[in-house]
């Protein structure tokens, strides 16, 4: 004997099935549903496009921070070629207070870079010696970040002509005779504006080199002004910057 229709649909037996078949159309219209699909997926890429638009701020903020080393560098190197206090009559003499102009100069052409702290700045003076060979006469230093300069120290060269020049091998610089070429090498230490990121961006090294543009006293550095030196071994024009700041 057939059973009826009413108890096949009434009783627990009955709400369950019809239970069963709601959630089954639930489940089709949410296998059809692609509603969310966009934001699903904009969720998925948004950490890789955070990294990449991130990664390329911090190689367009590195190179331009590289530029402007090198900028500084060629700036330092061409005030330098044009110390010298104007005379007629002898060779133009240089002082420490120039020196330390210079510096303080490309300090403030480098503002936001923290040049006093995170980078070392080593102006040479090349010249020759009495036999003609290369010759680092004197050095001075900005910065405070520990890096010796790659070609030479002060007084390198002294004597003989085993030393040929600064810079690298093939474009050395080299002094001619009763003249000199003022040699910068700029060290800077990148500082991540995106610290998270590891990318392999490594210290900024720069050089520039220029002749000196008149005849100069090439025998001493005067200091009449009675300032302190910025020697390599105590950097002093950053001090008087800050000391210039405070009065």
């Amino acid at each position: 004997m057939p059973v009826p229709f009413r108890a096949i649909h009434s009783g627990p037996a009955g709400w369950l099935h019809r239970q069963g078949n709601r959630l089954r159309d639930r489940l089709r219209r949410l296998g059809r549903d692609r509603s969310g699909l966009a934001l699903v997926e904009f969720a998925l890429s948004l950490p890789i496009l955070l990294i990449l638009t991130s990664s390329g701020l911090e190689l367009a903020n590195y190179v331009i921070t590289t530029k402007r080393i090198g900028e500084i560098a060629v700036l330092i190197a061409d005030n330098a070629s044009r110390m010298g206090a104007q005379s007629a009559i002898n060779n133009r003499p240089i002082s420490e207070a120039e020196i330390n102009d210079v510096f303080i100069g490309a300090d403030m052409q480098g503002s936001g870079l923290n040049l006093a702290t995170q980078s070392r700045i080593i102006l040479s003076s090349l010249q020759q010696n009495e036999e003609g060979g290369q010759w680092i006469k004197w050095q001075r230093c900005f910065g405070t970040l520990p890096h010796p300069s790659s070609y030479g120290d002060e007084d390198e060269g002294r004597t003989g002509t085993s030393f040929l020049g600064m810079g690298p091998p093939n474009s050395r610089v080299t002094a001619a005779p009763n003249s000199a070429v003022m040699v910068v090498e700029i060290s800077y230490r990148y500082q991540r504006i995106i610290p998270l990121i590891a990318l392999p961006l490594n210290d900024i090294s720069e050089v520039a080199a220029f002749n000196v543009r008149d005849s100069r006293d090439l025998t001493e550095i005067y200091n009449t002004e009675n300032v302190t030196p910025s020697t390599c071994g105590t950097p002093a024009a950053e001090q008087e910057e800050a000391e210039e700041g405070e009065g």
